[in-house]
């Protein structure tokens, strides 16, 4: 069983056949790190448990969950970048979306953070890179999701600017996406990246990275959608909120990400609670059926404590780069943009 534990064997071999040639080729203790550390358990996650964000997961289902669905569909001139980029400001749902694409495409799900390859030992973050890559290529279909991309894949610094030991590391790294974006027959394994700020990225990354979908703030319509969501999937956090109630919500929380929402959500849903300490109930002993209703006054004090983390010079940082690089929306009367001639009519 080349040195993994049986467990690891029935999940890399579950009918008994050899190990793969990568698997072979990598040092057991490794594979057996990728496997306990950075394979997540399944988590179900569907398109609807993300607000909003209609052009962004048209996008994510047309070049990364077909292909992985129906692989033998995406083949030459059909082909899909191997590499997805995922950039926006933080909290509007980019790791949700990573999620969703595993979870829709019944794909394994690597979740993988700088501290996730990171060694003590010279040469290891290497090897844990070619390992990550085996065991993703002998579980596939998967998805290989890094979050906060950058801080692994920032450009390069020539000179003693940057640790040799960071330098190897990339460059392995980029040397693996080069094998997925290069195979073409068929999508299996797919590498999704998240960042925050993609103008610090590596070139060499960007390139791999080909399809780049900025995910923006929620707007009015996912942020109702988000405080309904949330109030609905706790049946005993009550509410009297109207539609009107809904509206002022919403109307008095624009730059609010997803992440803000939520927070914004679980202060209000906790100002009774307050009520109950400060009239001495033993909050242990209390029934939640007995907490009154939220209102739309525990969202406005909410407000004042919960504050838009998203500043208006960040928000135009990454309009402006989606203009540059991002996959931007069409509509199909306005694709003709002059030089292109009018659109095609279809029969």
């Amino acid at each position: 069983m080349h040195g993994l534990t049986p467990a690891i064997y029935a999940r890399l071999c579950p009918s008994g056949e050899p190990v793969p040639e990568g698997i072979r080729k990598c040092e057991a203790p490794l594979v057996q790190r990728i496997c306990d550390e950075i394979l997540e358990a399944p988590r179900s996650v569907c398109w609807d448990d993300i607000a909003g964000l209609e052009h962004a997961k048209a996008v994510v289902q047309e070049v990364a969950v077909w292909p992985l669905l129906a692989p033998q569909l995406f083949r030459g001139a059909r082909s899909v970048p191997g590499g997805l980029l995922l950039f926006g400001p933080p909290g509007t749902g980019k790791t949700l979306i990573g999620r969703a694409i595993a979870a829709q495409a019944k794909a394994t799900f690597f979740g993988i953070s700088a501290s996730s390859l990171g060694s003590k030992w010279i040469g290891e973050g290497e090897k844990l890179v070619r390992a990550l890559f085996a065991v993703a290529t002998a579980l596939a279909p998967s998805v290989i999701f890094i979050d906060e991309v950058d801080a692994l894949l920032s450009a390069r610094k020539g000179g003693d600017g940057e640790h040799e030991a960071s330098r190897r590391l990339k460059t392995e790294l980029l040397v693996q996406m080069e094998g997925v974006a290069g195979d073409q027959e068929g999508r299996t394994v797919l590498l999704v990246g998240a960042t925050n700020r993609p103008q610090e990225l590596d070139e060499a990354a960007r390139r791999r990275l080909a399809k780049q979908v900025y995910i923006p703030l929620p707007c009015s319509a996912a942020r109702r959608q988000i405080v309904s969501h949330l109030l609905r999937d706790e049946a005993s956090c009550k509410h009297t909120l109207s539609a009107g109630d809904l509206d002022m919500i919403c109307s008095r929380t624009d730059g609010y990400s997803g992440s803000d929402m939520k927070h914004l959500v679980q202060e209000a849903a906790r100002a009774p609670l307050r009520e109950l300490r400060g009239a001495n109930v033993d909050l242990a002993a209390f029934s939640p059926e007995l907490v009154r209703p939220i209102n739309l006054d525990d969202f406005r004090r909410a407000a004042k404590q919960v504050r838009p983390s998203v500043t208006p010079t960040d928000v135009a940082a990454h309009e402006e780069w989606d203009r540059r690089h991002g996959a931007q929306a069409t509509v199909a009367d306005e694709d003709s943009d002059g030089e292109w001639g009018a659109p095609v009519a279809h029969t």
